[in-house]
């Protein structure tokens, strides 16, 4: 942990460990429905990433905004998304965030500032630098802020984004999660400088590497970040190191494929962000193992909860297919 926990009161770091908590235990959930067979839609799950979506969010307000990517469930509920809403998207009920007609990967929650995700590789990046374009006409102080993983730094549209907002200063910030792996291939495979966060540099704005498993290393950074953007200091690119335990779709794991050695993934789990967390409190006394086991109580019925509400909720009616539907005049 950074020297600089101490500028966190218990109280906050409390609620950070409860955020990350929800996000894996929700999570988990999930997992073991689509081994059921009772979720059926693509769940990209977010599980060993926690720290990143949960640091990030916490240096928000409600009405900043958040794009995010495929991977998405953990943005949603770190910017304060509602699970029963989420969970009844992933069984495609019309009580979901977006209806029904989303799933997993086309998430969208604009009352908690989480505007939506895309199952298109890079395909928020520029959607997160236009609202950011429009906060700066509307001089108002509110910051856009979109998820990524290292993959999407190879589409064109990244490169066009960071230089534009770097041309106007926009209050965007860039968030790559760099979890090791594009789908099923190594970032030394498909990328030829695998350091990602001093290409910033070429477009004369701040880049910064942060360990993406310490939730306050990764708030500590965000927080500066929008800091930054609110005061028209323009853009920053935050590169955080981390590692997804499950396969890039679905609740395997990818041992079977080869893709990863056990050796590796058991490696990254003891460096796990909600451990780290746990550990630290439990040292400085903000949080008693009596405490832990309550928050974890209290987690489990919230998202025993959601799972009982989506499947109480019905399917859109047929007569509702074209509704939310816009067609230019």
């Amino acid at each position: 942990m950074t020297e600089r926990t101490v500028d966190l009161s218990s109280n906050n770091l409390r609620t950070m460990y409860q955020t990350m908590l929800r996000i894996r235990l929700f999570e988990e959930k999930v997992g073991n429905l689509i081994q059921q067979n009772e979720i059926v839609c693509p769940c990209h799950l977010y599980i060993g990433q926690e720290a990143v979506a949960t640091g990030v969010c916490n240096a928000l307000r409600k009405d900043d905004y958040v794009f995010s990517s495929h991977r998405s469930h953990g943005h949603y509920v770190a910017k304060g998304g509602n699970l029963n809403a989420l969970m009844a998207e992933l069984y495609g009920k019309v009580t979901g965030c977006s209806k029904g007609r989303g799933g997993s990967m086309h998430l969208s929650f604009p009352a908690v500032g989480f505007i939506g995700s895309s199952a298109i590789v890079a395909g928020s990046i520029s959607p997160a630098v236009g609202a950011a374009l429009a906060f700066s006409i509307q001089k108002t102080d509110n910051v856009s802020v979109v998820f990524f993983g290292d993959g999407a730094t190879n589409e064109g549209v990244w490169y066009e984004s960071l230089n534009f907002a770097a041309l106007k200063k926009l209050p965007v910030v860039f968030v790559c999660e760099n979890n090791l792996y594009s789908t099923h291939v190594h970032i030394s495979d498909h990328l030829a400088d695998t350091d990602i966060q001093k290409k910033a540099n070429i477009f004369r704005m701040r880049g910064v590497q942060v360990n993406g498993n310490d939730v306050i290393e990764v708030f500590n950074v965000a927080k500066k970040a929008v800091k930054d953007a609110r005061r028209g200091k323009g853009p920053t690119l935050i590169e955080c190191m981390t590692y997804r335990w499950r396969g890039h779709v679905g609740p395997n794991d990818d041992l079977e494929t080869g893709l990863r050695s056990k050796e590796e993934l058991s490696y990254w789990k003891e460096k796990g962000p909600i451990k780290k967390l746990e550990k630290l409190l439990l040292s400085r006394n903000f949080l008693s193992k009596s405490e832990f086991l309550q928050i974890r109580r209290e987690v489990e019925k919230e998202v025993d909860e959601s799972l009982m509400f989506a499947k109480k909720s019905p399917f859109p009616s047929e007569n509702s297919l074209l509704d939310n539907v816009f067609k230019a005049k």
